[in-house]
């Protein structure tokens, strides 16, 4: 295992920054929805008056949001969060403008949703159970407990074909993906 590089205690090892037009209403919709911390002195504007950099807290994770600017391409951001409650958390989405794409779904021990922001972003919306047996799902740590993903006897590497595990919960959470990836379109020009 490769040794935790350091990091400021304000950050983790990997932290998304999310690109995307009217920066300020989506980080008041992140603020809204998951209940981020917005970190003021963070925001720094541009010379043009656009957001070239703010951060929010969300939960032990450090999220990133700026402005695009003009002549950028659509960069849509594809980010998972998990929540308490993906119920609660769909809701206040989706009263805010956003397009439930996956509803609520069992997958490997957790519940998973998606949804689409107003501005185009990709919502990974997860609830982890940790009292729910994952490790026939392929789940599971060295000693047999929850933790990464462990090879299946006989399938020579960790890769399956996805005919051989697929249940209608997993096809629905597929699908959902496929078809909402087909439709992405850049917010400015639909």
């Amino acid at each position: 295992m490769t040794a935790m590089p350091d990091v400021p205690a304000c950050a983790n090892t990997v932290n998304p920054f999310i690109i995307t037009d009217d920066a300020a209403t989506v980080i008041d919709f992140i603020v809204d929805v998951f209940g981020a911390k917005d970190v003021p002195e963070a925001r720094t504007l541009d010379t043009d008056g656009l957001i070239l950099h703010s951060e929010l807290r969300l939960g032990d994770s450090l999220l990133m949001v700026a402005d695009r600017k003009p002549g950028w391409p659509f960069t849509p951001a594809f980010t998972r969060v998990y929540a308490d409650d993906v119920e609660a958390t769909l809701a206040r989405a989706q009263a805010r403008g956003a397009r439930i794409v996956t509803r609520p779904t069992g997958f490997f021990g957790e519940t998973l949703s998606r949804f689409q922001d107003p501005s185009g972003n990709l919502w990974w919306v997860y609830r982890h159970d940790p009292s729910a047996a994952a490790t026939s799902s392929g789940w599971s740590d060295e000693s047999g407990g929850e933790g990464s993903w462990s090879e299946e006897p006989g399938d020579g590497g960790g890769a399956e074909d996805w005919s051989s595990f697929s249940t209608p919960e997993l096809e629905y959470i597929h699908q959902t993906l496929i078809d909402t990836m087909s439709s992405l379109r850049d917010p400015k020009t639909r």
